[in-house]
């Protein structure tokens, strides 16, 4: 019974919040073998708690659709998305699956190593945003200004809290898909350089492996600038965004059309219905019309995003001038290999010229050979010496013609 509460007072114990200071590294561990859909919690003020969260479990705690619990789905293939909806942002980077919302993150498989990286940066920088310390903030505390100034001044330049985790997630991303970037050309360099002294199977295998490495990298890395750059060419994407105006815009329109609509629609203008929509689309565009050039302020985020794409898109220059690196060796091995394949075709030229020449004197020698009666087989000795000497004249005669021939045509050097 000792080890049954035991056990019950530890499972509980690594769902409930920790404090913002902590990592819940070594709780995560404990749970690692039993924890199958583990999810990190963090809210605004940095304190997170592990979860284990199923399908529908995460409806009914988040406003989020099903089809975007797929796209985060690790046992399902989907390309790199940020994506806003109405109350929520799904990010799908890499390894970093995530819901957020205006109070809270949900970040999956925090025990992913990974993931971890992430999970220790969202517990540091959460608690200090929730503290407001912000250099900007400061400055304009420090101003001293009327009061209605003073809000607006804290309402704009305040860093809405779906933004803090998705800096966090990026920063995450680019740091280590450059770090693996960093890693490859220490490794890629060195081979290409020694494959290039010398051409041999070991070498040939180990760039083919950094080749293959390179490639798959580049398709990550390409995946996620593309989304960037897909993000930051629509202003209407970026501002589904931005969750914390949306809610604000939601909870100030909520009453105003109403009252508006008392206002402003006289009584006989309800027994036309054409009359009431075109006023009911009038007040409707007024009301939406102040809130208009807000929706489509996105230089916030816009400096956000460009911040990291200028950061991946370093990363894919590396890769692309790596990829132009092992194709420049490609093309001088070629070069060598074309080279040596040239040298023997030489050499097979050569042996063949000798060949024919030493098959001219075996003839001769064949002939020679025959027990056929001669006349003058008498003097053979004085005869054959003179045969050998002119036999082997014409054989070294022919080999020289063959390659002064050759020389002449171009075909050796």
């Amino acid at each position: 019974m000792a080890d049954s509460s035991s056990h019950s007072s530890s499972a509980a114990a690594a769902a409930v919040s920790i404090p913002a200071g902590e990592v819940p590294l070594k709780t995560m561990m404990v749970a690692k073998s039993s924890v199958s859909r583990s999810w990190v919690l963090f809210d605004r003020k940095g304190q997170s708690a592990v979860l284990d969260l199923d399908k529908y479990s995460i409806l009914k705690r988040v406003p989020v659709h099903t089809r975007d619990l797929r796209i985060i789905d690790p046992l399902l293939s989907y390309p790199s998305a940020i994506l806003g909806r109405e109350k929520v942002i799904v990010l799908n980077l890499e390894h970093i699956k995530a819901i957020i919302t205006t109070e809270e993150v949900l970040l999956r498989d925090p025990l992913d190593d990974n993931v971890i990286p992430i999970v220790e940066e969202l517990q540091r920088r959460l608690p200090l945003a929730a503290k407001g310390g912000g250099l900007a903030d400061r400055e304009d505390n420090d101003r001293p200004q009327p009061a209605t100034e003073e809000t607006d001044s804290d309402q704009q330049t305040e860093f809405p809290f779906e933004f803090q985790a998705l800096e966090v997630a990026l920063e995450g991303i680019c740091s280590s898909l450059d770090t693996q970037t960093r890693d490859l050309e220490t490794a890629a360099y060195p081979a290409l350089d020694e494959l290039t002294a010398k051409i041999s199977s070991r070498n040939l295998d180990r760039v083919r492996k950094l080749k293959s490495a390179m490639t798959r990298l580049t398709n990550r890395v390409q995946k996620v600038r593309d989304e960037l750059e897909n993000l930051l060419e629509e202003d209407d994407d970026m501002a589904d965004l931005y969750l914390s105006r949306k809610l604000a815009a939601a909870a100030s329109s909520s009453s105003s059309p109403e009252s508006c609509k008392n206002a402003a629609v006289p009584d006989w203008f309800h027994d036309s219905p054409t009359l009431s929509s075109q006023l009911s689309r009038t007040i409707s565009r007024r009301s939406s019309s102040r809130g208009e050039a807000h929706h489509h302020d996105v230089e916030e985020l816009e400096m956000l995003l460009e911040a990291y794409f200028v950061q991946i898109e370093s990363t894919m220059n590396k890769l692309t001038t790596l990829r132009e690196y092992i194709d420049d060796t490609e093309d001088y091995i070629n070069i060598q290999l074309d080279n040596h394949r040239n040298q023997l075709i030489q050499l097979e030229l050569f042996l063949s010229s000798g060949t024919v020449c030493l098959t001219v004197y075996s003839m001769v020698a064949a002939i020679f050979g025959m027990n056929i009666p001669h006349p003058w087989r008498d003097h053979h000795g004085y005869l054959f010496k003179w045969v050998v000497i002119l036999t082997s004249m014409i054989c070294g005669s022919l080999f020289i013609s063959i390659v002064s021939y050759a020389r002449h045509r171009g075909l050796v050097g």
